[in-house]
């Protein structure tokens, strides 16, 4: 049963079993969302009963990021290139996980690399970014499925105040703001693997009855 504040979708493109049977250990499960919506948290929650490896977005590491925020036309381009050369490096992690049948969830998933671009690059650093991620995308691996975050605007602003990262104090709402927009015409169009949707105002990852929920779809509830 699809706990409430959660909303399954199946892959439009191919029809399959949501994820492998866990004996396969090939499970590989991407949580994504906006800034402040809580991927972290949940992949961490999630990994140890499914007692899979973690990989989580270098994002403190970025050496642009501060600047970015501050001045979004002016360090766009930097700020992209290097968060697409760190999503790429952490893709042998994930496809040694699988070649090795272990199970793995990420914070993150390599094809939203390109939702920022197309957000925040001019048309010439965009074009010179789409051949190179169409070099590079085809050979990433696939989520069995995403579970995608949402958050109303105010709650997402909330959680990153709480949180309290020097480098996102300057993230503008309206940039936040078009950004939810911006996953949000993503995962309507998205084709390649199964979306669980799940409304964080709605579905709380502390709470134990709500993770379970959570965990239990994954686990369980599996469409054959």
């Amino acid at each position: 049963m699809i706990p409430p504040g959660v909303d399954y979708r199946p892959p439009r493109t191919r029809q399959r079993a949501l994820i492998p049977e866990l004996s396969d250990r090939r499970l590989f499960v991407a949580v994504e969302g906006p800034i402040g919506v809580g991927k972290t948290t949940l992949a961490r929650l999630l990994a140890e009963p499914l007692a899979a490896e973690v990989v989580l977005e270098v994002v403190e590491d970025n050496p642009f990021l501060h600047h970015f925020y501050q001045d979004i036309r002016g360090y766009a381009f930097q700020t992209q290139i290097f968060f697409f050369l760190s999503r790429y490096r952490q893709q042998e992690v994930l496809r040694r996980a699988r070649e090795q049948h272990r199970p793995v969830i990420s914070d993150y998933i390599f094809a939203k690399d390109r939702l920022f671009a197309r957000m925040n690059l001019d048309a010439q650093e965009l074009d010179l970014y789409d051949r190179l991620f169409q070099l590079i995308a085809p050979m990433t691996p696939q989520p069995d499925l995403i579970l995608y975050l949402t958050a109303r605007l105010d709650t997402l602003l909330r959680r990153i105040a709480l949180r309290d990262r020097p480098f996102e104090r300057t993230i503008a709402p309206d940039y936040l703001d078009r950004l939810c927009g911006a996953y949000e015409e993503f995962f309507d169009a998205f084709e390649d693997t199964t979306v669980l949707r799940v409304d964080t105002d709605a579905v709380d990852i502390f709470r134990p009855a709500d993770l379970q929920g959570i965990l239990r779809y994954v686990t369980e509830e599996v469409p054959g």
